[in-house]
């Protein structure tokens, strides 16, 4: 089989540390480590390459919090760290991407001020610059998912596709945290309408059988957060794939 997905597992920062929110809410939170860039190295170990990477302390301030974490993850291991989370302006750009960060990711902003966000797409170019396409039943969601907008997902995308945009993490929250499975149809309407855009899927997550699904569906990449740490996804089962 050539096709085969890219495992991007999430770190979720808070005060420097690594949790998970369950459907975003802050008041539901699990810190699994005190220290993600032990975490991160395990990742690595596992011959996993690629690291989502949230700042979620930055979502809420609405500007950068943990870019010291980033730069610690980034000079200690080889992952491609893409960075997300509270990015509004450039200088938020440009300080994630001089602590190493590889491609950063734009949601809410993508909505709300649209034109900032095509400018980055301009200054920086399509490799390095990522949408956020957060889907609650199929419409946009955003501000940290405190609002759903009435903007179809796939018709949303396609706008910044035709501006140049091909990398997408689409994260179902109504399933994020919740470890009931992937948004399947989703991901198929998406693929179906915009074949050329690489898909991340992200949210519901449970179990491996899920992660092979969404390869024979031919997705091109997945994060996985919480599966990993509650071990029902094991970094073994993640190795052996790879392998």
């Amino acid at each position: 089989m050539s096709h085969k997905i890219e495992i991007i597992p999430a770190i979720d920062l808070i005060d420097g540390k690594c949790v998970r929110l369950s459907q975003g809410d802050y008041n539901q939170k699990t810190v699994y480590n005190e220290n993600p860039l032990e975490v991160a190295k395990m990742f690595e170990a596992a011959g996993i390459t690629r690291l989502h990477l949230v700042d979620l302390d930055g979502a809420k301030a609405k500007h950068i919090v943990n870019h010291k974490v980033l730069e610690n993850i980034a000079t200690k291991t080889n992952l491609v760290i893409d960075f997300g989370g509270g990015l509004k302006s450039d200088k938020d750009l440009e300080i994630a991407f001089n602590s190493g960060a590889q491609m950063v990711t734009g949601g809410s902003i993508a909505v709300k001020e649209k034109d900032t966000f095509l400018s980055w797409l301009e200054k920086f170019g399509n490799e390095k610059i990522i949408l956020g396409a957060d889907a609650k039943d199929g419409n946009i969601a955003v501000g940290g998912w405190l609002e759903t907008t009435s903007l179809p997902v796939v018709e949303f995308i396609e706008e910044f596709y035709k501006r140049g945009i091909t990398k997408v993490i689409s994260t179902d929250i109504s399933r994020d945290g919740m470890l009931s499975g992937p948004s399947f149809e989703l991901y198929n309407a998406i693929m179906e309408k915009l074949p050329e855009v690489e898909i991340i899927a992200s949210g519901g997550i449970a179990t491996m059988d899920e992660i092979l699904k969404l390869d024979e569906m031919g997705v091109p990449g997945v994060i996985t957060g919480k599966a990993i740490y509650e071990n029902r996804i094991t970094l073994k089962e993640i190795e052996k794939f790879l392998a």
